[in-house]
């Protein structure tokens, strides 16, 4: 059993928090796990990014092309982590923007990106997972929606 996740999005949204989580629950369940991460500006906003593999390996780099799932904090993330996946990958993202402010570069549509996402790829689940944290009480919880937006995939290899 071999299982790849590339997650992605910007400082301060819980990328690493939510990796951790993955990993933990699959060594509890017997299961190897080997991480990286990339903290991009280490700062708030910068792109963060985190390679969890499940399984056997000898390395915790996801070569292009070869993550079974891309789960995406924001939409502009979602593309720069396309380079990970294939056409049949699994994409979960938060459609919900994080516009730098210290750009004059236009923001493309969310309408745009899902549509070309789902011409280009087989399984893609655009949620915003933003507003239904918020609807919870807490924007905090913004992983917590995604997290069990990816256990609820049944090809998700953790069973708990």
């Amino acid at each position: 059993m071999s299982y790849n996740i590339y997650i992605c999005g910007v400082g301060g949204q819980g990328i690493i928090k939510t990796s951790v989580i993955i990993g933990e629950a699959a060594m509890n369940q017997g299961l190897n796990v080997v991480m990286s991460e990339i903290h991009g500006m280490s700062q708030r906003g910068g792109s963060v990014s985190t390679e969890l593999k499940i399984g056997d390996f000898n390395s915790s780099i996801i070569p292009e092309g070869n993550a079974d799932m891309l789960l995406s904090f924001e939409p502009i993330e979602t593309i720069r982590g396309l380079h990970k996946v294939n056409k049949d990958s699994k994409i979960v993202y938060n459609t919900h923007p994080i516009v730098p402010s210290s750009t004059n570069v236009a923001y493309p549509s969310v309408d745009s990106i899902t549509n070309s996402l789902k011409e280009n790829f087989n399984h893609v689940l655009p949620i915003d997972a933003t507003k239904l944290a918020m609807e919870a009480g807490n924007i905090l919880s913004l992983n917590m929606v995604l997290l069990g937006a990816v256990t609820a995939d049944d090809k998700f290899p953790l069973s708990k």
